[in-house]
């Protein structure tokens, strides 16, 4: 049997349906094996780093392993934005590159190259990977890739890469006599391990204690398949919750105990809530410095941090002075939870955070800070048109956080976003593999702005080709606004690339839309059409381009500048406000 097709065989026998790649000399085997094999089909992407992140869609929506290949040298390096995405965001994918024939690999010559495109891509992506191998003999494909099917699946969850030279593709083999993988090196306790000295009774006194208690969701709850079991343990209890980026629809967004969003670009009322709660169940989530600001010292001052977390490092490495550590799968944890005495002692809290959610809330927000409402009114539009089972996609920059703050993901909806790495251009690609993971049968909004797409452009041609159901929401503001935000705060408005006068351009993207075969539709000024002219472009079957020009002068709010603590996020509540907004200023006096 051909070796390159028992690697094919091999993805087909564990569940891939679909795999993502480029063509390239170094990975024809491969791919022609692919091109015959039966049940698993081959997406051609014009570039290797729409592959890559497609894989991520699929892994994430498809509750599987996402899969991209790419030939040696270029089209492995392309691939590394979206391993490193995959790494930092916790998706498992598997990502095979050709590499040029052992025999003419350089292995420890002391010269830079031998082979033509031969690039030493194992040795590259190390700092980013959970697993990576050169196999030089065929006989330890079936021990490589059980191996890194079984990294990448286990414990906390991240891309591995297999680098396979084209002679050991071509390459003859006999199935039962492959070297098998024993499966020790993934292995990974499913037990709680309390740490530092924390226990279950501590755990148990604190909640019994607790009377403002909250829950912050992380995208750790969707790695570990919990998120209807914590949905019901909060509803059950009358938790407050509030979520991170990632995390954000793993509670429904439209209920009254959901509080929204915290971070630098959180919601107010859910960075206000957090600071004055004694007690943060954190699930799943690494509380890092976009959510708990630089001011680490202020972040839950006066209450205790009760982390849950798969990754021991995670929670050995903190920089917080009041968390305890809970070392497990969120779902295993879960188990220990629901028994735990999480009754209040008044509905003050409760009172308190609705409070909090009229006053302050998103709404309230626009109302009082921000000029130019079009990009909110935008995301409020999505939330009236979208479907109970609408997926959304969302790039990075000022588009990630208007859609962040104000879209309301609702059950059966679902949100996906790139947090740790945060690659503009994430938003397509992944839409792409979000559509072929759900067999194009779930309507999909991919959020962009003019920059994003600048990096994803050729994604436009596949999304037409397949005629994925991917509704591209492109907010164009005519610059890199999240950047432009920035230098006008701390550089006295001084710009450099990232407006027209400072060098930065946008393109006719009606005529792209065109050239790619894809619908198009334009909408501008403030006061656009939220009714049924902008339903009917939205609702509309298939794929489409939907342009909004929001104008250049675009500002997300509330936003946190640094070193202030997350409850005094600009702009700022005058002092007396904040005071009276404050719990914990309240306890003081």
């Amino acid at each position: 049997m051909k070796a390159s097709d028992y690697i094919v065989e091999f993805l087909a026998a564990h569940g891939v349906s679909i795999c993502f790649g480029y063509s390239g000399g170094a990975i024809t085997h491969i791919m022609d094996s692919l091109q015959r094999a039966k049940g698993i089909c081959f997406i051609q992407t014009y570039h290797e780093q729409t592959a890559a992140i497609a894989a991520e869609g699929v892994s994430w929506f498809g509750h599987t392993v996402g899969v991209a290949i790419a030939t040696s040298g270029p089209g492995a390096t392309n691939l590394l934005t979206g391993i490193a995405d995959a790494y930092f965001d916790s998706i498992p994918s598997l990502f095979i590159t050709g590499q040029v024939n052992t025999y003419e690999y350089k292995n420890d010559k002391p010269i830079r190259q031998q082979g033509f495109q031969e690039t030493d891509i194992v040795s590259i992506v190390k700092p980013i990977i959970k697993y990576a191998a050169l196999v030089v003999d065929a006989t330890r494909l079936r021990y490589e890739l059980e191996k890194a099917w079984a990294i990448a699946k286990s414990g906390r969850g991240g891309p591995v890469l297999l680098d396979i030279p084209m002679d050991v593709q071509r390459a003859d083999v006999t199935p039962d006599d492959l070297v098998p993988y024993d499966g020790n090196e993934a292995a990974c306790s499913a037990s709680i391990k309390y740490m530092g000295g924390f226990s279950e009774e501590k755990l148990k006194s604190l909640i019994a204690n607790a009377e403002r208690p909250i829950v912050l969701l992380g995208s750790g709850v969707f790695l570990s398949g919990s998120v209807a079991q914590y949905r019901a343990f909060i509803q059950s209890n009358g938790l407050p919750v509030v979520t991170s980026l990632l995390g954000k629809g793993a509670y429904p967004e439209d209920d009254p105990l959901c509080v929204g969003m915290i971070g630098s670009y959180g919601n107010r009322c859910a960075n206000i809530a957090v600071a004055n709660a004694d007690l943060v169940l954190a699930v799943g989530t690494r509380l890092d410095t976009r959510q708990t600001g630089t001011n680490l010292a202020s972040f839950v001052r006066e209450g205790r941090i009760v982390r849950i977390d798969i990754d021991e490092t995670e929670l050995t490495n903190h920089r917080l002075k009041n968390v305890d550590s809970v070392l497990g799968d969120a779902g295993e944890a879960l188990h220990r939870l629901v028994d735990m005495p999480w009754a209040r002692k008044s509905d003050s809290w409760s009172r308190y955070i609705a409070r909090l959610k009229s006053e302050y809330g998103q709404e309230a927000e626009i109302a009082r800070n921000v000029e130019n409402r079009m990009p909110y009114s935008i995301m409020k539009a999505l939330n009236r048109f979208s479907a109970g089972n609408h997926i959304y996609t969302v790039d990075i920059g000022q588009n990630q956080m208007f859609a962040a703050q104000m879209i309301r993901i609702r059950e059966g909806q679902e949100w996906k976003t790139s947090g740790g790495l945060a690659p503009m251009g994430f938003s397509l690609p992944a839409a792409i593999g979000a559509a072929f993971a759900t067999n194009m049968a779930r309507p999909i909004f991919a959020i962009v702005g003019d920059g994003g797409l600048h990096m994803s452009m050729q994604s436009l041609l596949l999304i037409s080709q397949y005629r994925l159901p991917i509704k591209i929401i492109l907010l164009n503001n005519h610059s890199l606004g999240m950047i432009t935000q920035f230098q006008d705060l701390y550089f006295d408005k001084r710009k450099s690339g990232t407006t027209k006068e400072s060098g930065y351009l946008v393109p006719e993207f009606s005529l792209i839309a065109r050239a790619c075969g894809l619908p198009y539709a334009l909408f501008t000024g403030d006061d656009f059409d939220v009714g049924d002219a902008l339903g009917d472009v939205i609702t509309a079957p298939g794929p489409g381009l939907i342009e909004f020009d929001v104008g250049e002068d675009t500002a997300v709010y509330p936003k946190l500048e640094v070193n202030m603590p997350i409850e005094d996020i600009g702009p700022k509540l005058s002092p007396e406000e904040l005071r009276s907004a404050m719990i914990i200023d309240v306890l003081k006096q």
